[in-house]
């Protein structure tokens, strides 16, 4: 994923915290926000230790990129922070997917 389109920053993450909206269901909680400054959506993950060691919070933090590399054309543009629940640890991609699509169906930010 190109730069412009992360969140790195824990400033840019408070923001996302503090002005964004979240939606949840069991597996992921989404906080999102508009930001007038750009077009395009930018994307920041969280994965808690609490969910395995390095090797499966990395696997579960590409198949998050992976998705919304996927999905990056039917997604409004807006700052997205995905937080994923203790559920994610043992589930595939198809089924990560699904989840996210559903979270993201909620937050009506498919086009």
């Amino acid at each position: 994923m190109k730069k412009r389109y992360r969140i790195k920053r824990e400033k840019d993450f408070q923001l996302v915290f503090k002005k964004g909206k979240s939606f949840a269901n069991r597996q992921f909680v989404v906080y999102l926000t508009d930001n007038p400054k750009t077009d395009h959506m930018r994307l920041g993950i969280s994965v808690s230790k609490k969910l395995g060691n390095a090797v499966k919070r990395n696997k579960i933090k590409r198949r998050i990129r992976v998705f919304f590399q996927k999905h990056q054309n039917s997604l409004n543009p807006r700052e997205y922070v995905v937080i994923a629940r203790q559920p994610v640890s043992h589930m595939d991609y198809h089924q990560m997917e699904k989840s996210l699509l559903h979270v993201l169906k909620i937050a009506r930010c498919i086009k």
